[in-house]
């Protein structure tokens, strides 16, 4: 028997519920604390960060490509746990969302470009187990965004139709990706704005 009654909730997770897990900003950041040419870092990274997105490299095989491709005054250790400090949760959604999920008929599950450690940390950190049914990460699935592949896969594994689900990203062509495939599909701009639709498709916790 079809099932017509099944919610899901699809969210993005680096600039909706976290801070992006190693962004330009955090990348400049790190070019001024440990004197490096951010040129040349951004260019390296570039170069190479969506292979390790999709799972085909180590975060140490990204590092000796990006910065201990020559001598460093630092060390591995010191540069991963500030990588890692980078990751903070943005304000409201995602304490509100653990709290609502528990009250209401949605299952959860992210779609979400994270390389291999840093997703790991911060499902860990944040507790993301307590939001999160399940995680469609690129890192694990070896598709990444903006490729459609990495939806269809996500709308199999909740094994509901597009016209079920719900999608957030603060990425506007992450959001049309989505709606081309029939989801509904929100740009997120604010806590504030997305709780309020979360409210009135799903109720109020």
């Amino acid at each position: 028997m079809e099932h017509t009654d099944i919610k899901i909730l699809f969210f993005d997770i680096g600039g909706v519920l976290l801070t992006n897990g190693w962004g330009h900003e955090s990348r400049k950041l790190a070019a001024k604390q440990f004197d490096l040419d951010y040129d040349e870092v951004n260019t390296l990274h570039n170069y190479i960060f969506n292979v390790y997105e999709i799972g085909k490299i180590s975060l140490d095989e990204y590092l000796d490509t990006v910065i201990f491709n020559k001598p460093r005054e630092f060390t591995r250790e010191d540069f991963r746990e500030f990588m890692f400090s980078q990751s903070k949760e943005l304000p409201g959604l995602l304490s509100w969302l653990k709290a609502w999920k528990k009250n209401c008929d949605f299952r959860i599950i992210s779609i979400n470009n994270e390389g291999k450690e840093l997703n790991s940390y911060r499902v860990k950190k944040f507790k993301l187990h307590e939001c999160f049914d399940a995680f469609v990460s690129s890192c694990d699935v070896g598709i990444r965004k903006p490729d459609p592949n990495i939806f269809k896969l996500a709308l199999g594994i909740a094994q509901a139709r597009p016209e079920q689900c719900y999608y957030f990203d603060d990425r506007i062509f992450q959001v049309g990706t989505a709606a081309q495939l029939g989801i509904h599909a929100f740009h997120h701009t604010s806590f504030e704005q997305t709780k309020s639709i979360l409210e009135e498709i799903g109720g109020k916790a």
